[in-house]
This record gives structure tokens, C-alpha cells and sequence, in this order.
């Protein structure tokens, strides 16, 4: 299959805007959407149909192959307006690669890059009153795609639908977390779909998530699920550590997202001159560095947090606390991932990608 499209979108206009009806400096992440949502939709070989339409409910069969067999794969993307207006969008190839990428795992056609930019960007133009400038307001992007053939048959659908909404959003967590390390349960195993943004994934964290939340913890740092000797993720993020001034990682796998944060923070670290090392993190080691004080920093990256800083853990029902510093690389690495994303310094990485409709 090509992934190169001619076809014209088609927009059906709406008669009149819900912004009005929101309250911007009081959302809930993911709870309010935009005018417009896109959809697009691949029958007898090829996605067609791509539309603009206003937001509102699908009408799809209880039959539909997502709901019995997991086909469904999404993204997070964002964007941003500067001061002048403009609208940014930040390294949205790699969000284009990724969905592909996961579509490819769990036997979903690809979808055309042509289409994708299109579709994306002909929709930022139209809902670009709902994204408000200023640090911290962003919209964010789910790009999704999902199986719609109609059979309860253990097979690939041969029907899909792709679509975009949007969301405004600020902030995703707001101050420091609390973590718990998994002992038991692992966010995926060699082999599986641990490196797709696959939308079971994240079904499955939350059972786990919701224990830890019972112990008054925010979220799980997930291990490997041979040994539970290593740090994987944390909660929907991926996870740093830094150890006195050298910044820790685990590496990326058929377990692990390829986080584009995460990318983003290690070619930070390295312009900044900051140590990197990208390896295996043993719990072990965790433990021995919080105890003899070089363990200085734990914090996620994620899209829809950026960075959210680690202020204690907990293993085998020992907490362990984070020592508060007033430098860090956790909020060193948001200041400037944030100023590139609104266009308030250079970006010297090629990372932002400006929505025109020139």
C-alpha cells in the first residue's frame, strides 16, 4: 500500500463554536474537546473518505472487532501559539513514525503521511482559536486508530477508522509524585507490545495503578517482568535517574516506548554537557544510592506531563525520599523543552514545526 495520498479532505463546517462553554483556567485534563474532530477510514485496501466534521458521537456495531480483539492504537502530540500567534507543533514526525509503527504490531494498515499532515494541520487552522498562548496551555492531539469490521472472528479486521481530537489542556500533574515500585506486575513482557502505544497497555496498568493509589502513592515505576530486578517506565512515562551528576536511563526495547520526551531529554543532556548513560537500572542500585545520598533526582517525561519530578519512592513497603534541591535537571530540562515548544528561544535540534496556511 502507498503511503502517499491526492485525496481532498472534505469539511463539514459547524453552525456555531462551544468555546465559550469552557472554562480555560480550570481544565481537567482530557475531559473537554474541541469544534472539529477528523476521520478517515480504510475499506477494500485504502484509507478514503477523509473528513472534517464537527465533534460528536460514532455510530459503530457492538460487532467491531476493537471491542472484542484489542485492535486499537493512539498517539499524544501537542500543540502551541507564541505570542505572535503562530501555532507549533513539536517533532510531529516522530508521532507520524510512531502510530505507524504501532499500527504495524497489531496488523492495522499504515497510514499515509500525506493524509496525516493534511488532516492535522487542516484541523489545528480551523480549531486554532482553542489553543491558547502562554506557558503551560497547549492542545493536545490524540491521533487514534481503531478496528471497525463487524465479526467476532479472532482474526484482523479488514475496516479501520482513523481519527484526530483535540483537547486544550495545561498542566497534566501538578507538583511532585510519590512512586511504588513493582514487585509483582510489569507494564509488558519480551516479545509483546510494550514498544506500541497500544490502548490495552494502558488497560492493563490500571488495576496496578489504582492498588498504589490505595497506599496514597500517584503512580508505579514498572520493572522487568522476568526478575523485577529492573526500572523500566514510570506510570505513562518514561524514567530518569540521576545518580550524583551522571543522568540514568533505561534503554529502549520491544518493552520499553520509544518516548519522544525522552529522546528530547537526552539531546538536551548531551547539548548541556550533562553525563548520559542509557542502560539496565537495577532496582539494587536504586536502593543503595538513595541510601548513601548520591541519588539526587527521579523524574518521568512524557508529552502530556513533560516533567514531572519524583519526591519519594517506595520498595517492600520502605518509603525513601528524595532530597529537595533547588537546581535540578527535572526543572532544567522543562524550561528549555518548553521554550523551544513556544518559540521563545532557537531551536538549534529542528524540533518545532509550524502550522501555516500559507
Amino acid at each position: 500500500m502507498s503511503l502517499t495520498s491526492q485525496q481532498s479532505i472534505t469539511i463539514e463546517k459547524i453552525n456555531s463554536s462551544n468555546i465559550n462553554e469552557v472554562d480555560f483556567n480550570n481544565l481537567e485534563f482530557g475531559k473537554e474537546f474541541t469544534d472539529y474532530m477528523f476521520e478517515c477510514d480504510y475499506k477494500d485496501g485504502s484509507w478514503r473518505n477523509p473528513t472534517i466534521k464537527p465533534f460528536g458521537p460514532l455510530t459503530i456495531s457492538p460487532a467491531a472487532k476493537v471491542f472484542h480483539y484489542g485492535q486499537a492504537v493512539f498517539e499524544g502530540m501537542k500543540a502551541y501559539k507564541d505570542d505572535q500567534g503562530k501555532i507549533w507543533m513539536f517533532r510531529p514526525e516522530d508521532n507520524f513514525n510512531r502510530i505507524n509503527k504501532s499500527a504495524k504490531r497489531l496488523a492495522i494498515p499504515e497510514f499515509p503521511r500525506e493524509l496525516f499532515y493534511q488532516g492535522l494541520e487542516s484541523m489545528l487552522l480551523l480549531d486554532k482559536e482553542w489553543i491558547k498562548p502562554g506557558l503551560g496551555n497547549s492542545l493536545y492531539i490524540r491521533p487514534f486508530v481503531i478496528a471497525t469490521q463487524n465479526g467476532v472472528s479472532a482474526s484482523p479486521s479488514d475496516a479501520y477508522k482513523f481519527m484526530f481530537l483535540f483537547s486544550p489542556a495545561q498542566s497534566y500533574y501538578s507538583g511532585e509524585v510519590k512512586v511504588v515500585i513493582a514487585e509483582h506486575f510489569s507494564r509488558s513482557a519480551d516479545g509483546g507490545v510494550g514498544a506500541a502505544k497500544a490502548a490495552g497497555n494502558y488497560a492493563a496498568q490500571f488495576y496496578p495503578t489504582n492498588l498504589a493509589k490505595e497506599k496514597g502513592f500517584d503512580q508505579v515505576i514498572w520493572t522487568d517482568s522476568n526478575e523485577h530486578k529492573y526500572l523500566e517506565e514510570a506510570g505513562t512515562m518514561n524514567v530518569f535517574f540521576r545518580i550524583n551528576d551522571t543522568l540514568l536511563t533505561a534503554p529502549v526495547s520491544d518493552r520499553i516506548l520509544d518516548g519522544i520526551t525522552r529522546k528530547s531529554v537526552i539531546a538536551l543532556a548531551e547539548k548541556d554537557g550533562i553525563k548520559t548513560d542509557v542502560r539496565k537500572v537495577k532496582v539494587s542500585e536504586l536502593i543503595e544510592a538513595s541510601k548513601n545520598g548520591s541519588l539526587k533526582e527521579i523524574f518521568g517525561a512524557g508529552t502530556a506531563a513533560v516533567i514531572s519530578p519524583v519526591r519519594a519512592f517506595s520498595y517492600k513497603d520502605e518509603v525513601y525520599n528524595i532530597p529537595k534541591k533547588d537546581t535540578t535537571f527535572a526543572s532544567r530540562f522543562k524550561k528549555e523543552l518548553l521554550d523551544i515548544q513556544y518559540n521563545l528561544v532557537e531551536d538549534p535540534f529542528g524540533w518545532r514545526h509550524e502550522v501555516s496556511s500559507k
